[in-house]
């Protein structure tokens, strides 16, 4: 036989086998089941906002400020096929109202699986506000994956990771406390159940004060734990080269913005070009047009957009492959409650490692580990640390249940 002849037989055979399945599938024996029809006509019908607060048994806090409660503004959707999606963010200058008076509008009567039609008029219509669309757009990837039958992780093309490792977001300052006595014994007690990695705060007492309470931390947990450390925006820049200097010393992973916060963050690209230690920063950033700017000037060794702030899942995405344009790492920000929690663990489960070799640094998680109900009792499977790393979530959605009916404990009275 020719080659055109074996050509010529092999898409005859083709045409016939396509024949074939159509054949079939007119006569019923290929069903749509083994793919199953999008829900099409899904409308959103509902769109509620809970602000929630938690008052703590005592005051905690950053360098700079200490607070006795922990708040959170949960968002969920509702549809008339009875599919409910949840969100989470912060109800900071009017959030809360942006979603009632403006986000809402854009929302209800709408198909939650037109996600890119939706996510782009909700930009429009609040000026900008990252949190206003980050809460909805958590939300939005829940019922979505809910309605396809997909986790967010598949709904981007699957994990590239089954589990990731926290590191204990820690030892705050507290009322009435002295660090010394606290933050050693602490960093001990997380080391024992398990934690591989772990931050504490700095910068609120003078620097030879606070260097000596980290000498003791690194002592207490040895030198395999991974350790960071958030200034809080508490030191200037000279003083921020000479204690990142010392921070080299004990082995330190990071150094999360020690200057003062704000979306331009004036002075991180200098403070990054002057210490060894990888810098962090960027939980401030609100789009992936504000982190554009700090990843080319290379603000920060380490940004940490945060889901809920910056406009949501794709969003974090974005700006992390954005980063690693540049080879900066990308270690979300995540002081939050469980659905925060679960859409950056989808997030990280997407996330590459940093370079392609075998013991390169993987995304960490930010895992709060202070008091907070709305990461432990308002879900109905709080997570687990299970030899150092945390299970992403493999149901449809952000794959967590939320408990209303707990919720509604702890709902802030209008």
């Amino acid at each position: 036989m020719s080659r055109r002849d074996l050509l010529r037989s092999g898409t005859l055979g083709s045409f016939g086998a396509l024949a074939g399945l159509s054949s079939l599938a007119s006569n019923g024996a290929v069903e749509a089941a083994d793919s199953p029809a999008k829900p099409s006509s899904l409308k959103i019908t509902k769109v509620e906002t809970f602000p929630v607060q938690h008052k703590l048994q005592r005051a905690i806090g950053v360098s700079t400020a200490l607070g006795g409660f922990r708040d959170a503004l949960l968002i969920k959707l509702s549809t008339d096929s009875g599919l409910v999606g949840w969100g989470e963010t912060s109800d900071v200058g009017g959030t809360r109202g942006i979603i009632e008076d403006h986000l809402k509008t854009e929302l209800l009567g709408k198909n939650p699986l037109e996600h890119r039609k939706l996510w782009r008029s909700l930009w429009g219509a609040n000026f900008g506000d990252g949190r206003a669309v980050a809460g909805v757009d958590l939300a939005l990837h829940d019922l979505r994956g809910k309605a396809l039958g997909l986790s967010v992780a598949e709904m981007y093309g699957g994990r590239v990771r089954d589990k990731i490792m926290p590191y204990a977001a820690a030892m705050n300052y507290t009322e009435g406390v002295r660090p010394e006595e606290q933050f050693p014994a602490e960093a001990a007690g997380l080391a024992k159940r398990g934690f591989l990695a772990m931050k504490i705060r700095t910068g609120r007492f003078e620097n030879k004060r606070d260097l000596a309470v980290l000498t003791k931390i690194r002592e207490a947990v040895g030198p395999d734990i991974k350790l960071l450390t958030d200034g809080n925006g508490a030191f200037t820049i000279p003083q921020a080269v000479k204690f990142g200097k010392e921070l080299e010393k004990l082995d330190f992973y990071c150094f999360e913005e020690p200057l003062p916060q704000g979306l331009n963050y004036a002075g991180y690209d200098v403070l990054t070009a002057s210490l060894d230690i990888a810098v962090s920063g960027g939980e401030a950033l609100d789009s992936r047009a504000s982190a554009r700017d700090h990843i080319v000037k290379r603000s920060f060794d380490i940004i940490q957009p945060d889901a809920t702030l910056c406009g949501g899942i794709a969003e974090v995405l974005f700006i992390a492959e954005m980063a690693r344009l540049f080879s900066v790492q990308c270690v979300p920000h995540c002081w939050s409650g469980a659905v925060a929690i679960a859409a950056t663990l989808q997030i990280l489960s997407l996330l590459p490692g940093y370079t392609f070799g075998f013991t390169t640094d993987e995304p960490m998680l930010e895992f709060d580990t202070f008091e907070n109900p709305f990461r432990e009792e308002i879900v109905t499977r709080p997570f687990q640390l299970e030899q150092g790393y945390i299970t992403v979530p493999t149901g449809p959605g952000l794959g967590i249940e939320v408990n209303e009916e707990v919720l509604k404990k702890y709902l802030v009275k209008k």
